[in-house]
């Protein structure tokens, strides 16, 4: 873009000391016209001023020479004007030639344009210019709220309907003063009697042009700068053969001498007809747009509008905008939840279907999380506020949503390669159409060259090449979320279709993640009762289910559970530090080997057997000396086996990996189901054991909820996160199964193979319909005898093909119900663990 005079400041990654300000400060200042350049080390970025003629994205360029990274970001614009997968390629180009811009993708379906670039360096406003350049109007999206475009939807389908209606009104005469007489024996001959042939002529072109002025303006206005500038889209396509048609018969009535004899024919009807069908596909394409879009809307709108707020003893209704972290907010029975907080007072069931898919109420009392939009049903709670705005459960789950379905899949890649190239193919086709016509047909021919040639270009408009894929993953995306499914980006969409074996992790995932401690042995001289106190203590600060588990255990037992002094978690090992003015260690065997700690034989032989009886042993050390071994026991959950089942059906193999004590594990593998299993693993374990089953079956997907599983979650081909998990496991995941149940991953995997087959669908129809279509319009059959294709019927069908591919997509929110994933035996790999 052109160069600023005002003060340039981005971000710096890679400063580590004095040295490199000094090394970013001299590469910034050799910059043709800098100044005032200053790089901050607390801050991490460079701010200077730039002379003229100098980019910002030149600075952006000389700090990376110097050794250093600019971040990236992302802006989000919404676009307006966009019809046609050619439109989607030029704002692409558009952007991706701004200085200082990595990648660009547009979404024709929801308007959105994606835009990543270096931070600081690129504007929002400069990315809106360009745009406006490519012929299209575009504007930020504010990245702190989640985007609901849902009133510009809105807006834009009553402008297409009233469109719409002026344009039958005013096409109706027109085509009744055209065709009447194939209707009515004599009635071109009465209406000749009453307003002379060329009356009803002058009335027909009037009639037109107020179609064409009015409501078929938006074609000209957008087509023919595009076409001027050597981009031509699908408005172009259309003011090419509407306006062709109208021009020609305008001549035929106002000059008939400069054409031809017997060729002043009137195509008036088929121009105004051309521009009322193809607003009728545009108005029917907006709605069901509308629909597909209906996922974020729907999450949106589960916010209640108003809070009921405890202050001064009171309750005062407050609109929801208006609540703060910390206010206690009374909920009623009936009520959606306010807002993400605590249960401070009351108990009642609350119904958390919109965010986990599962229908079964869940308790709450004091110190239950809450979840604003989800629904309160018997009693009454007075929670303490939490989060509010962007920050809520509710609003990421509609980042996400949105996020996936903006995003674009590898199969889109080709289509945008054909499409670019489509609609020039498609005028110059039709210009061949015209001169063929022209000198082969008898004469007089121009009549019918022009008619093939409009018939050509209606015909080819590029609209359901551009919406196959994209409404696909809104639907799909957006059934998946009201399943409880989120897909954190539509590449995951794709690549969970072609996974070939998928790996569990075992707690919290296979099992409840709510394990109880069945057993606890000291060692003799111990008092039991201290050691198991200090044991809690220390794991009071840890975030695995087993720590919860032994901190239930001593409470339930009626201990004092101290704080500890120090904590620290060292993941597949354990936990160690300071409680009760003792050093205490927790964990797994090799944690103890690993610090040099001695095993008791005794407590050894009792890990042993505890074990062997399928539970998991972990040991108790305090000041070096290995004191007591303790095991717990974690129940399957309810959907593990049927999921088990349904995957290995369904022709992938299944495998479970995990830091837990190997009997235990192979206890839990074996009543699943699952043959290959793979325990007592290290995070950096796990990854290895992923790419191992990746050389010997192909793309793996993994399921976790720790943080020890966010390596193997982002290692996996497709990283899946249960949604009552940790928040590293769920930000390092491509989808967050809320509901925690494994069933959910089987309704992903089938959710995936229906979307892409819907995609694989449209795309065929799409591209077959274009080129079975535009031969027929060019009039191949009409040489040997047979029917030809007006460019009325043309409009109709162009019309009709993206309405197809729109209402093939939206079968898909009936898609995901709770069965096995839809692959034949012969796709199981060779050697695939049962």
């Amino acid at each position: 873009m052109s160069a600023r005079a005002e003060p340039v400041s981005f971000p710096v990654e890679g400063l580590t000391c004095a040295a490199c300000i000094g090394r970013v400060e001299r590469a910034l200042g050799r910059l043709p016209g800098a100044s005032a350049v200053s790089v901050n080390l607390a801050t991490g970025r460079a701010s200077l001023r730039l002379g003229p003629g100098t980019a910002p994205a030149e600075a952006a360029e000389a700090v990376e020479a110097a050794g250093y990274a600019v971040p990236e970001a992302e802006t989000v614009l919404a676009v307006s004007g966009l019809s046609c997968a050619s439109c989607v390629g030029r704002v692409e180009r558009a952007l991706a030639a701004v200085p200082g811009v990595r990648g660009a993708a547009v979404n024709l379906a929801t308007g959105r344009a994606t835009v990543r670039h270096r931070a600081g360096i690129v504007a929002p406003a400069d990315l809106a210019a360009a745009v406006e350049a490519a012929g299209y109007a575009a504007e930020p999206v504010d990245g702190q709220a989640p985007p609901a475009p849902v009133e510009a939807r809105a807006r834009e389908a009553r402008r297409l309907r009233r469109d719409l209606l002026i344009a039958a009104l005013l096409a109706l005469p027109v085509v009744v003063l055209d065709m009447g007489g194939h209707l009515v024996p004599g009635f071109h001959h009465g209406v000749a009697d009453v307003l002379g042939a060329q009356g009803v002529a002058w009335l027909q072109a009037g009639l037109a042009t107020l179609v064409l002025a009015g409501p078929g303006r938006r074609f000209f206005t957008q087509g023919v700068p595009g076409l001027l500038r050597g981009h031509p889209d699908m408005n172009a396509l259309v003011a090419l053969g509407a306006g062709a048609a109208y021009l020609y018969s305008l001549v035929a009535t106002a000059a008939p001498g400069l054409l031809p004899a017997g060729s002043a024919h009137l195509y008036f009807e088929a121009s105004v007809l051309i521009v009322t069908l193809i607003l009728l596909g545009r108005s029917l394409e907006a709605r069901a747009r509308g629909r597909t879009g209906e996922a974020i809307a729907r999450l949106l709108d589960l916010a209640p509008k108003t809070a009921r707020v405890l202050r001064g003893g009171a309750e005062a209704e407050v609109p929801l905008a208006a609540l703060k972290v910390g206010d206690i907010v009374r909920v009623r029975p009936g009520e959606r939840v306010a807002a993400d907080g605590v249960v401070v007072a009351g108990e009642s069931f609350v119904d958390e279907s919109m965010v986990t898919g599962e229908p079964a109420p869940v308790r709450k009392a004091p110190g239950a999380a809450t979840v604003g939009g989800t629904l309160n049903q018997g009693g009454s709670l007075d929670l303490r506020v939490g989060s509010v705005g962007a920050d809520t459960v509710l609003a990421q789950i509609a980042r996400m949503v949105e996020r996936a379905q903006g995003s674009k899949l590898p199969i889109q890649a080709l289509v945008d390669r054909v499409t670019g190239r489509f609609v020039p193919a498609v005028i110059a086709a039709a210009l061949a159409t015209f001169a063929a016509w022209l000198a082969l047909a008898p004469a007089p021919a121009l009549g019918p060259a022009l008619v093939h040639a409009i018939a050509v270009l209606i015909i080819a408009c590029p609209c359901a090449m551009g919406l196959a894929t994209p409404t696909s993953i809104m639907v799909g995306t957006g059934r998946a979320a009201r399943r409880g499914i989120l897909f954190r980006d539509g590449t995951a969409l794709q690549r969970l279709r072609g996974v070939r074996v998928v790996a569990f992790d075992k707690t919290g995932t296979l099992t409840e993640g709510r394990p109880r401690v069945t057993d606890f042995a000291a060692a003799p001289g111990i008092d039991a009762a201290e050691a198991l106190a200090l044991a809690a203590g220390l794991e009071r600060r840890s975030e695995h289910p087993v720590a919860a588990a032994i901190v239930a255990e001593a409470e339930a037992r009626g201990l004092a559970v101290p704080e500890p002094e120090s904590f620290a978690a060292e993941a597949g090992h354990g936990v160690h530090g300071q409680v009760g003015g003792r050093a205490a260690v927790v964990g797994a065997r090799r944690f103890l080997d690993r610090l040099g700690i001695a095993v008791e034989p005794d407590l050894a032989a009792r890990a042993e057997a505890l074990a062997g009886a399928g539970r998991s042993p972990l040991h108790l050390a305090l000041d070096g000396r290995h004191v007591a071994v303790l095991a717990v026991s974690d129940p399957v959950k309810p959907g593990a086996r049927a999921a088990v089942a349904a995957l290995r059906a369904g022709g992938v193999a299944v495998a479970m990996l995990t830091g837990d004590d190997r009997r235990a594990a192979e206890n839990v593998a074996k009543s699943l189901g699952i043959a290959a299993v793979s325990a007592e693993m290290l995070p950096a374990g796990k990854v290895e054991a992923l790419r191992a089953l990746r050389a010997a079956h192909g793309p793996v997907a993994f399921v976790g909820d720790g943080i020890n599983d966010a390596p193997a979650l982002a290692e996996a081909d497709v990283g899946l996160a249960i949604g009552t998990g940790t928040d590293i496991a769920v930000e390092s995941a491509d989808v967050v199964l809320m509901s925690g149940d494994p069933g959910s991953l089987v309704e992903a995997i089938d959710l995936s193979r229906a979307v892409m087959r819907n995609i694989r669908q449209n795309l065929f129809w799409a591209f077959a319909y274009n080129a079975a279509l535009i031969p027929v319009a060019a009039g191949a059959l009409a040489v040997v005898g047979g029917p030809s294709l007006s460019p009325v019927l043309a409009a109709g069908a162009m019309a009709l093909s993206s309405i197809f591919v729109l209402g093939n997509a939206l079968r898909l929110r009936r898609a995901g119900g709770r069965s096995a994933p839809a692959e034949s035996p012969a796709a199981r790999p060779a050697g695939s663990p049962a």
